[in-house]
């Protein structure tokens, strides 16, 4: 069980609930402070202009709404703003999106009735994750028409995913005897203005492109085992001559990875401690820089990753909507925390970021494919009759083509700002879509590892250098051999490369 108290929502704690299946509580400190903000509130906004509570919408603010016809604002707000279009987020993604606005609702700067907070707590619980579309969002204002379709399934309507079926949000409700959130004062808003969509789908985002280093450091190291490769590529001594801590992590992990390797080589013993009376080396003096760099390529990815995770976190534990209502201090305070540009920037970055990772993978790949590159294998790791035979020929095509799409969607949506609602929101984060740019260049991703951790296995077994391999890419080769047995003859791959790309996105078997 995952308890909610104020401000202190981890990482782990995020990984547990939406990859763990671990249910979340609040404390009971969060339960005062919840109920405290709403009772503020609810005295302070008497006989008061308060945005939101009182007033229309955006452009719309300067109209003054009746009593009478308050809580009907809030559910006119809802509504009217679900107009989302596209695929759906992903059930992951969504239900990181909820614990967000759980979290973010529960720090007692909403004035949220507790019953906001009980139903997206019984969501996350059960399992239920709302319809919620990529399109719709600019990220600013927040998440306005994504969260306002978890805003409808909060009232008790629009459409969930249970049990993997989309169904009618009154039925799931009814089956699970879940009550819907009750407007009292400015529920609709408080849910809707926010930027928990972004900052749910960075989260998952930077959660499987750390999963997607794990794999591309352990397949860059198998890699180097099968080349022979001298090990002063990785020393700590070469890599501590640069302070950039990531190159050093990456080192390391690759130093521990093939400590128990049988053909990483002593640059000293082969050539240093031996002389050498070749005019031409037959044993390379150094590789091509897709293994050879590996540690300061991936190293800036490292460092890219982690610091959005650090700022991701700090966004889901803000309060992010407006106004602010501060119980402690007997005001609410207008202004624009729902901006979403930590969120868009960290995304733009990481998907830059990864999509040098596939590239990385793509050199790799090409490096693999070659014989005048590598020297030692056929023309793409063919195992079968050359000539006859293709080997992974036709797949080097799809990670090529992927690799390139990645390229094309890592141009910034940060900068992309089109000014609209009447104006009032004249720049914008285009948060939302940066964040869906950014998973859909990490899954690319992916595909593209798994066409070469297979090819990787291939040359191995072409090679018969399995038996000196570390203990760790040892594990790497049998996992991907029970989805991919050894082939020849040639069959149609794409069905177990989907089946190896999802292997790896749901299992990591490196901690970086």
């Amino acid at each position: 069980m995952v308890e909610i108290e104020v401000g202190s929502l981890s990482l782990a704690d995020i990984e547990k609930v939406v990859f763990g299946q671990t249910k979340v509580e609040l404390s009971k400190k969060t339960i005062e402070v919840i109920q405290e903000s709403h009772n503020f509130l609810s005295d302070f906004s008497k006989n008061k202009v308060i945005y939101g509570i009182n007033t229309g919408f955006g452009p719309m603010a300067q109209y003054k709404i009746d009593e009478a016809d308050q809580k009907e604002l809030q559910f006119n707000l809802i509504r009217s703003h679900c107009s989302g279009q596209g695929e759906l987020i992903d059930p992951a993604s969504v239900k990181a999106s909820m614990l967000a606005r759980l979290n973010t609702l529960s720090l007692g700067f909403s004035g949220v009735d507790k019953s906001a907070i009980d139903v997206l707590i019984n969501l996350i619980n059960h399992d239920v994750t709302p319809v919620i579309f990529k399109h719709g969002g600019v990220g600013a204002s927040g998440d306005l028409v994504q969260l306002a379709h978890l805003a409808l399934v909060m009232i008790g309507e629009g459409e969930v995913v249970y049990k993997g079926e989309r169904q009618p949000t009154a039925d799931v409700f009814k089956k699970l005897d879940i009550k819907p959130m009750q407007i009292t004062l400015r529920e609709g808003l408080a849910v809707m203005n926010g930027t928990s969509v972004m900052t749910g789908i960075g989260i998952v985002n930077s959660l499987n492109a750390e999963r997607a280093l794990s794999w591309s450091v352990a397949i860059s190291a198998m890699i180097c085992e099968m080349v022979d490769s001298y090990d002063d590529y990785f020393s700590p001594q070469l890599n501590q001559a640069k302070k950039h801590q990531g190159q050093q992590h990456v080192a390391s992990l690759m130093r521990g990875i093939m400590e128990d390797s049988k053909y990483i080589r002593k640059r000293e013993k082969q050539l240093y401690d031996t002389l050498v009376e070749e005019e031409v080396i037959d044993n390379k003096v150094q590789e091509y820089y897709s293994l050879r760099c590996v540690p300061q390529i991936v190293g800036a990815i490292y460092e890219t990753i982690k610091e959005a995770q650090k700022l991701l976190v700090e966004e889901v534990n803000s309060a992010n909507d407006n106004p602010i209502v501060d119980a402690r201090n007997k005001n609410v305070y207008h202004g624009g925390n729902f901006h979403g540009d930590y969120v868009a920037f960290e995304m733009d970055k990481l998907k830059i970021a990864i999509t040098k990772l596939s590239m990385l993978a793509e050199r790799q790949l090409n490096f693999l494919m070659n014989p005048h590159l590598n020297g030692i294998l056929p023309p793409f790791a063919n195992l079968g009759k050359l000539g006859f035979n293709f080997g992974m020929q036709g797949v080097q095509f799809t990670a090529t083509s992927t690799t390139a799409e990645n390229q094309m969607l890592s141009n910034p949506m940060y900068i992309h700002s089109i000014p609209n609602n009447n104006d009032n929101q004249d720049i914008v984060s285009m948060g939302t879509n940066a964040a869906s740019c950014a998973a859909r260049v990490i899954e690319n991703t992916f595909e593209v590892l798994a066409i070469e951790v297979v090819s990787v296995v291939q040359a191995l077994d072409h090679l018969q250098k399995t038996d000196g391999l570390s203990s760790h890419s040892k594990e790497i080769y049998n996992k991907i051999r029970e989805i991919v047995p050894v082939f020849s003859d040639d069959y149609p791959l794409y069905n177990k490369i989907k089946e190896v790309k999802f292997y790896m996105m749901k299992n990591s078997l490196l901690n970086v």
